[in-house]
């Protein structure tokens, strides 16, 4: 079981990581624009937040899936 400390220095670097790509502007928001980035093979990682719904959750990974790209399931909402 990972402790509280560790997983909170964990999303405290997801968040800093974040943050950092934000910044540099090299990102896309939203459902129809992440499967566009997917499908053109121009995603390199998807994070998916905990309030998406269920079906478009099992969608966007089933299309990253087949565009061999990571998802990571953020804890925190949108």
């Amino acid at each position: 079981m990972v402790t509280q400390k560790k997983q909170k220095k964990a999303m405290e670097s997801i968040n800093s990581r974040l943050a950092l790509v934000m910044k540099s502007g090299k990102y896309v928001l939203g459902y129809k624009q992440t499967l566009k980035s997917l499908r053109n093979g121009k995603a390199k990682l998807v994070i998916i937040a905990s309030n998406t719904p269920q079906l478009r959750k099992s969608e966007i990974e089933y299309y990253a899936m087949l565009a061999k790209t990571g998802v990571h399931h953020y804890s925190g909402n949108n």
